[in-house]
């Protein structure tokens, strides 16, 4: 093999553009790339080109350069530059990456390409093994083979307990997205809310509130300067918009259509972070369909910074079970598989069992179909009311399950689904499971009462 023999000739122009797209969007299969591919590998001048400036970066910075960076780069290195066909040829086929990229079988095309570049990389040792036994120099020949063998896996080999001690207290603050539910947010509880890798599950019967629930989660993190990316399930993308409008407003969503200019100037007044909303029919989006639609996303330069997805429960599962539990918590599975590569938090629902439509608090054993959904989960927290404290807009919000701190605590909260918000009632202690269980037998309003006669003796 000489140096400079396009091996990606043979997969044609579609294959090769694709690898790029690859390297574009996922930097630990990148970083895997950059020990046994090399720019020549392709046949194209421009991906060429562009391979050497984006591997160039990262062996300086030991990072890879964004793709508004990486055009930056290209754009100062060919502004005196003399080769306006190979200008040209850049700049289409980053505008096309960006207006509509092609993500389709990009999974494929990754798995293909690395693999591809493996077995190059063993048959150039084994050329240069013959090479050296041919010249009685026998030492050279196992190390390099050793190293054949093991480039183009990933680098990390784990955590060193004692040599890693002081990277494992540099990062023992977890990097958190909050709730904006202060009681939930604080130290012993959620630790600042809902870290990068994690998976938390907002659980309820229907109607109510888990959809708005997830609004009321994403709203907080666009006020904070953050990414949202909400997937929905049921409802339209406009709908789900409506309740952003609303929630972010502060106006009924009932009179968001009517109050446009209003809205519009509040927008106009106020730093928010992006907000994509997609829409995908019941039981047509896998997990795979979701990273299809980020990798898209970040060719088009959206990062989100957390996803809500409503909901996991009627996602379509990767593989067909007998039973639908364990197509569930694969679902679950893969989700926090994804959450966990792509260093983000993800907040979905799951619909709670009939048993506990009268319940005061709703547990992990009323998680309906699959148990094993809870076990996947980091966080998990309950929504509960009954049809009377709808009226009067109170419910509970029980934290079931959780990772990062204390569990088992119950808080009285008001629940306003006109506008998705839901917010703990101020100044009002936690609830023991047992003060939940004692209104079984004094009803929750007369508790709920007590609670804000407490509040205001205060």
């Amino acid at each position: 093999m000489t140096e400079h023999e396009a091996l990606f000739k043979q997969y044609g122009k579609n294959f090769q553009e694709k690898i790029f797209q690859g390297l574009l969007t996922d930097r630990p299969w990148a970083t895997q790339m950059t020990e046994v591919m090399t720019p020549s590998y392709f046949e194209l001048k421009y991906l060429e080109y562009l391979t050497e400036k984006y591997f160039s970066y990262y062996l300086k910075y030991k990072d890879f350069p964004t793709q508004q960076l990486l055009i930056s780069i290209i754009r100062d290195d060919l502004r005196e530059g003399k080769d306006t066909l190979l200008r040209d040829q850049i700049v289409d086929f980053l505008q096309r990456v960006r207006t509509n990229p092609d993500v389709g079988d990009l999974q494929y095309v990754k798995d293909k390409a690395l693999d591809f570049c493996k077995k190059q990389a063993m048959k150039d040792a084994l050329e240069k093994a013959v090479d050296l036994i041919a010249t009685d120099n026998m030492d050279p020949v196992v190390d390099l083979m050793k190293q054949a063998l093991s480039v183009g896996t990933p680098q990390s080999i784990g955590h060193d307990f004692f040599n890693d001690c002081e990277t494992r207290f540099m990062k023992i603050k977890r990097v958190t997205i909050p709730t904006g539910l202060d009681l939930l947010d604080k130290q012993d509880v959620l630790n600042g809310g809902l870290g990068t890798g994690e998976i938390g599950v907002i659980i309820a019967n229907t109607g109510v509130g888990k959809s708005h629930f997830l609004v009321n989660l994403g709203a907080e993190a666009l006020r904070r300067g953050k990414n949202v990316l909400h997937y929905t399930f049921e409802l339209s993308e406009t709908a789900v918009g409506i309740r952003y409008d609303s929630n972010l407003c502060g106006i009924s969503s009932s009179e968001v259509c009517d109050r446009k200019d209003e809205i519009m100037g509040y927008y106009s007044g106020v730093k928010l972070g992006r907000l994509i909303i997609k829409e995908y029919p019941t039981g047509s989006a896998s997990v795979m369909t979701l990273r299809n639609h980020i990798e898209k996303l970040l060719l088009k330069g959206f990062t989100p910074d957390v996803i809500m997805i409503d909901y996991a429960d009627i996602m379509r599962s990767s593989r067909k079970f007998d039973s639908l539990r364990h197509e569930l918590k694969l679902i679950y599975e893969e989700l926090r598989n994804m959450a966990m590569e792509m260093k983000l938090p993800i907040w979905t629902a799951s619909q709670a069992n009939r048993d506990s439509a009268n319940s005061e608090v709703v547990g992990l054993e009323n998680m309906s179909e699959a148990y094993g959904k809870a076990m996947v989960a980091d966080v998990v927290l309950s929504l509960s009311r009954k049809a009377a404290e709808k009226s009067v807009g109170v419910g509970r919000v029980f934290v079931a399950k959780n990772r990062a701190g204390r569990d088992g605590i119950l808080y009285p909260m008001r629940i306003d689904t006109s506008m998705s918000r839901f917010t703990l009632i101020e100044n009002a202690e936690e609830m023991s499971l047992s003060d939940a269980m004692d209104s079984d037998a004094s009803d929750m309003r007369s508790l709920l009462k007590k609670k804000w006669k407490e509040i205001n003796d205060k």
